[in-house]
């Protein structure tokens, strides 16, 4: 293991700094180091707090010696996308209106972190408004990707991948509402959990879309997304959509064997057009979960496309919705795209909308139907590993929502159903970029993918593998 500590698992370094053999202070100047070493180039941080960090890292270390342990994460340095309100911090969402937005709350899941004893290290970029799925930001400039600096990261949590690839932070929250957590995770090789509906509370992230959004875990591994999500999930009075009833032990599930487990993969759509390299990884992936005892089928899935269009034209009336006061009133301070796209959603008729809504259900019970035989599904994140800035900077041209389609229609179905999926690193093409898998659930059965997740990630060391600084 290395001795950086920056350079440690958030469950590694978490134990470290609660048994003493690593103080806050040197974990989070730790990071503050790497911060300054890597994000001239990265860009992937919106604001960086170091004088703030290392007075909460020295007073976590006072408690500490005082004997008061916060929580399971004492003292741990964090940074989050810049859409989680934090009271009393400016929150950008990525954006030029938001630009001097003082939050007067704190978002449900940080304030769940913060319990458990983290230290807040700044703010991390982010597509604007979390709308765009390459990591492009009209007014702070792209993020770029730690393992190529000419490539995306993925988006909206750009930053979130990128910090977390460069081990800049040890985890992030991202938020996924059509892709969003997944695809930086696929392009910047770290792990991504995307939520079941409702599993955390969304009070005080900035909405985007009412239906579709998600919050969750970028991180190191599968078992830090475990504990992540342990630390966030359940009910909340602030928010009426986060579920009530018992949070399961989702560390526990990482322990789990996936001996005799069924994963289903799909006959068509996820498999159609994919890079070579792509789909070779996926044969891979699939070839290393058999030899770990699961048995893979495979699945007829409903028509993925219709989803796909369904998710697309929910998330464009919705986010419309949220941004019609701003669009009639500051249409300049928008990126060319993110207003184009916004303009897009007010253009769809109420019908549309209203059947695009009500066909989620039938929609789930006949994807549900199809998967009945399986414990969870494989699928990649995207058809293609992580393009360059240059060629997906397609502004508000006419192509511009084709290229967006065509990066984001493997993770979209799923946000239009609800279902948790888990993007785990599983490979690099032979130009050194990563490229993930996606393990697809039930609603609320995270636990399943964390289990098969953490058995691929115990045989496997993509997820491990750090890149360097050019």
């Amino acid at each position: 293991m290395s001795t950086e500590p920056a350079l440690m698992t958030l469950i590694v370094v978490a134990q470290a700094i609660a048994q003493k053999k690593l103080s806050s202070r040197e974990v989070t100047q730790s990071c503050l180091d790497r911060i300054a070493q890597w994000q001239p180039s990265l860009n992937a941080f919106m604001a960086i707090e170091a004088d703030t960090a290392l007075a909460a890292a020295d007073a976590a270390d006072a408690d500490l010696a005082k004997g008061k342990n916060r929580g399971v994460l004492h003292g741990v340095p964090l940074a989050h996308k810049d859409m989680y309100y934090d009271a009393g911090k400016i929150v950008t969402c990525g954006s030029r209106i938001r630009r001097d937005f003082v939050a007067t709350t704190t978002a449900t899941a940080l304030q769940r972190l913060k319990d458990a004893g983290t230290v807040r290290l700044g703010s991390l970029q982010m597509s604007e408004f979390a709308y765009g799925p390459t990591g492009h930001n009209a007014h702070f400039g792209p993020v770029h990707n730690p393992w190529d600096l000419a490539c995306v990261t993925g988006g909206s949590s750009s930053g979130s991948g990128s910090a977390v690839a460069a081990r800049l932070t040890f985890a992030a929250l991202g938020s996924d509402t059509g892709g969003s957590i997944r695809m930086p995770a696929h392009f910047c090789g770290v792990t991504g959990l995307k939520t079941t509906v409702g599993r955390i509370s969304r009070a005080g992230a900035m909405p985007l879309s009412q239906s579709l959004d998600t919050v969750g875990p970028l991180a190191r591994s599968v078992e830090d997304c475990a504990l992540l999500l342990g630390l966030m999930a359940g009910a909340d009075p602030e928010d009426p959509t986060a579920i009530t009833g018992t949070v399961p032990d989702y560390a526990a599930a990482t322990a789990g064997s996936i001996k005799g487990l069924t994963i289903g993969v799909p006959s068509a759509f996820y498999v159609d057009d994919l890079d070579s390299e792509v789909a070779g990884i996926l044969d891979a992936t699939i070839a290393v979960l058999k030899r770990e005892g699961a048995n893979v089928v495979q699945v007829e899935l409903p028509d993925q496309r219709q989803l796909s269009a369904a998710c697309q034209l929910v998330l464009a009336v919705e986010a419309a919705a949220f941004h019609k006061r701003w669009m009639i009133e500051r249409p300049q301070d928008y990126g060319p795209q993110v207003l184009m796209r916004l303009q897009n959603g007010l253009a769809v008729p109420g019908v549309s909308y209203l059947e695009a809504v009500r066909w989620r259900g039938p929609a789930l019970s006949a994807y549900l139907a199809a998967v009945a035989g399986v414990d969870a599904m494989i699928a990649p994140v995207a058809p293609v590993a992580a393009p360059t800035i240059a060629e997906s900077d397609v502004g508000n041209s006419p192509n511009a929502e084709a290229v967006i389609q065509r990066l984001t229609r493997f993770t979209r179905p799923i946000n239009y159903l609800g279902l948790p999926s888990l993007a785990i690193p599983s490979g690099f093409t032979r130009g050194g970029l990563p490229v993930a898998m996606q393990l697809i659930g039930r609603s609320f059965d995270e636990a399943m993918l964390l289990r098969i997740g953490a058995a691929f990630q115990r045989i496997t060391d993509f997820h491990d593998r750090v890149p360097k600084l050019a």
